[in-house]
C-alpha cells in the first residue's frame, strides 16, 4: 500500500535525486527516497559479525560438558577432527 506524504529535502538532496531520476536510475524522487530507505533497512537488520560469533559462543556454553570439545593436550585437533566427521555423517 503506497502512502501520500509530503517531507522536506535539502537542496543538495533534492538535486541528487532530480539527477538520478533524469539519468533514468529511477522513475521517480519517490523511488530514490524509497531506495534510500530500503537500504537503511537492510543495513539495520544485518548483525555485525562480532555479536554473530558472541551468540554462537553463549549458546555453545549451554551445551552440557559432555557435549564440549576438551582443549587440553596434544589430541585436541584429533577430536575436533573426529567430532566433525561424526556431525558430517549424521547429515
Amino acid at each position: 500500500m503506497t502512502i501520500k506524504t509530503t517531507i522536506a529535502l535539502s537542496e543538495d538532496h533534492l538535486r541528487y535525486a532530480e539527477k538520478l531520476v533524469a539519468e533514468g536510475q529511477y522513475p521517480s524522487i519517490s523511488s530514490v527516497i524509497e531506495a534510500g530507505l530500503e537500504q537503511m533497512m537492510a543495513a539495520e537488520s544485518e548483525q555485525d559479525p562480532v555479536s554473530v560469533m558472541a551468540d554462537e559462543i553463549n549458546r555453545r556454553m549451554e551445551l552440557p560438558r559432555d557435549q564440549w570439545i576438551s582443549m587440553e593436550g596434544d589430541t585436541m585437533f584429533d577430536d575436533i577432527e573426529a567430532y566433525i566427521h561424526t556431525k558430517l555423517a549424521k547429515g
